[in-house]
């Protein structure tokens, strides 16, 4: 598998996991309607952990836009490989937010509030002013970045371990999980511009009846807030773990 497949699939398999989680809790007559932030929150942070584990060995499973600049921007990761991985993240994205379409297909006519199935797809701010929005999703992508770099660190892992391939797509996970629950009140925490925009561009492409709109006003700050915080968090880490 290359690399650029396996960023393809793995952001497939997150955005499947992860939109199917708020699909279940937020559109109606399903199994899951009406359970809490919890439910999301930890459905979000099994789906990375699981799509951590399906293509780590293969590309690093970046799997996020923030976390490939951020990399880069540090030099971890080269700068010529940053186009390819975005464009197979954001393809995943669309890809998985299709299929979770096509899972909940009886449920989108059974849902009133466009708003919700909007949510499905994309993330959208609590209170929406846009400063405050764009400085969460800064602080979300760099409280990601810091803790990925920070938490799987030489000094917790010996580099290509066992322990660190075998352990660390779980600590993946919980990071993700605290992010979800600490930060994620105000924007629904993106942190992951392929998580939002890949799937926005399917919910203003797919025929859902009652849609409203795709919301592109405010699709800007999950894209730059996430990598502005990530590059932050980064060099934070360099500058202060490293140095």
């Amino acid at each position: 598998m290359s690399p650029f497949l396996a960023e393809l699939l793995g952001t497939t398999i997150l955005i499947v996991l992860g939109n199917g989680v708020v699909a279940n809790v937020v559109l109606h007559r399903t199994k899951g309607h009406g359970a809490d932030w919890m439910v999301i929150t930890a459905g979000w942070a099994f789906a990375v952990t699981i799509a951590v584990y399906c293509v780590n060995s293969v590309s690093g499973a970046h799997l996020n836009p923030a976390v490939t600049i951020a990399l880069a921007s540090i030099g971890t990761f080269a700068w010529a490989k940053v186009p390819m991985y975005i464009a197979a993240q954001i393809v995943g994205g669309f890809i998985g937010a299709v299929i979770v379409w096509l899972a909940y297909l009886p449920h989108w006519s059974e849902t009133p509030n466009p708003e919700h199935k909007l949510g499905v797809f994309s993330t959208s701010p609590a209170i929406r002013r846009r400063g405050a929005n764009l400085v969460a999703e800064i602080i979300g992508g760099f409280a990601l970045v810091l803790a990925l770099l920070a938490v799987l660190s030489p000094g917790n892992f010996a580099p290509g371990s066992d322990l660190a391939k075998g352990f660390g797509p779980v600590l993946v996970g919980v990071i993700i999980w605290a992010i979800g629950l600490s930060l994620g009140g105000p924007t629904g925490f993106a942190i992951n511009p392929a998580r939002d925009l890949g799937p926005r561009i399917a919910h203003s492409v797919l025929p859902i009846p009652g849609k409203g709109t795709s919301d592109w006003g405010y699709a800007w700050i999950p894209i730059a807030g996430p990598i502005i915080g990530g590059v932050l968090g980064a060099l934070m880490y360099k500058l202060v773990w490293t140095a």
